[in-house]
């Protein structure tokens, strides 16, 4: 098996999600008490946070990467960092390693592809949503991207850092959230990309008038597979 790094801390209630889902995948394959051969990094969110709303951009690449050779010095034969938002350093963290980066963009991509949908809502940080690194990634993949209204935008935005990076999961940021999807049903999206590793500890397909695209749990499963493949 595959020893997988994780850059997680983006926020560590999201890297929850990836060490959960990773290691029941490697049960569910393997059985009895298997579970994956991991390393973790785990980065102090509020650092972080500081630099990408100063735009020190940089500043984020450097850490991430310095972080994603220690990973690979321990003996990490993949390297995932574990967000949405932060995977605009990715590049960089490819181009500073010799094992290969999964990016989350395209393991969403991939599942989005597969399942043979055309046109996708995505909801997720201002930097998700609104730039290019992550947008232009997922249209490669060959279907339509969009993203809702500059108010709505705005509510996403806000609910991810005044309260999901903080383990508060509120009801009426659920129903807002939720009534955003309708809209993106209505305009013709067959999908919702939660795209904002944080979004699925408050959305599942319960809440949800289309299909959701969980993208840390696609992404730690693409990992996993990585882990156990022959």
């Amino acid at each position: 098996m595959r020893t997988i790094g994780l850059i997680g801390g983006l926020s560590w209630e999201s890297t929850v999600i990836y060490y959960q889902i990773i290691n029941q995948r490697v049960r569910e394959r393997l059985g009895g008490s298997h579970s994956a051969n991991s390393l973790i990094w785990s980065v102090d969110y509020t650092t972080v946070e500081d630099l990408i709303f100063a735009d020190r951009w940089d500043e984020v690449s450097r850490l991430l990467t310095g972080a994603g050779g220690k990973l690979e010095d321990l003996g990490a034969e993949l390297l995932l960092i574990c967000s949405n938002t932060f995977s605009r350093v990715s590049d960089d963290l490819a181009g500073a390693v010799s094992v290969p980066v999964l990016h989350i963009a395209d393991a969403v991509g991939a599942e989005i592809r597969a399942r043979g949908m055309r046109k996708v809502g995505l909801l997720g940080t201002h930097f998700t949503m609104e730039q290019p690194f992550y947008r232009d990634r997922l249209a490669a993949h060959g279907f339509d991207v969009v993203v809702p209204r500059r108010e709505q935008r705005e509510l996403v935005h806000r609910v991810i850092f005044d309260e999901l990076v903080r383990g508060v999961l509120s009801e009426s940021s659920r129903d807002a959230y939720a009534r955003i999807i309708d809209d993106f049903a209505d305009d013709g999206a067959e999908g919702v990309i939660l795209g904002c590793t944080e979004i699925e500890l408050l959305i599942g397909e319960k809440d949800s008038a289309i299909p959701v695209l969980p993208s840390a749990r696609l992404h730690a499963e693409a990992a996993a597979a990585f882990a156990l493949a022959d």
